[in-house]
């Protein structure tokens, strides 16, 4: 009895209970993708970076033009 119970509570749970399982849907691959982004510009970043022999940091707003303007 307590697995019926269980089976048939789940299934209430998931069946358009205020629409969270449709943001789940929706925002569990939004989140991924923007995560994925995150991870291929830090490497884009970090190649460039090594390429060019610069370390500006995470939270520099000093890009190349403006030192190259400075000198």
């Amino acid at each position: 009895m307590t697995a019926v119970f269980a089976v048939v509570t789940a299934s209430v749970i998931l069946a358009h209970q205020g629409g969270w399982d449709e943001a789940l849907l929706i925002g569990a691959p939004i989140l991924i993708i923007m995560g994925l982004l995150w991870l291929a510009k830090r490497r884009v970043d970090a190649a460039h970076d090594m390429i060019h022999g610069t370390s500006h940091g995470a939270g520099s707003d000093v890009t190349e033009s403006d030192t190259d303007r400075h000198v």
